[in-house]
């Protein structure tokens, strides 16, 4: 394995936490949307 190769694997591995922290922010803007809209009605 190059080390270009190595760099590669290693922003494959990030990804997925990047992903997951983008999924775990946008749950929390839709908790969040739900909350305000239940308390103005």
């Amino acid at each position: 394995m190059e080390v270009s190769d190595a760099r590669r694997l290693k922003e494959l591995e990030k990804e997925p936490r990047k992903l997951k922290r983008m999924v775990a922010d946008e749950a929390l803007d839709i908790v969040a949307r739900k909350d305000i809209v239940s308390k103005r009605w």
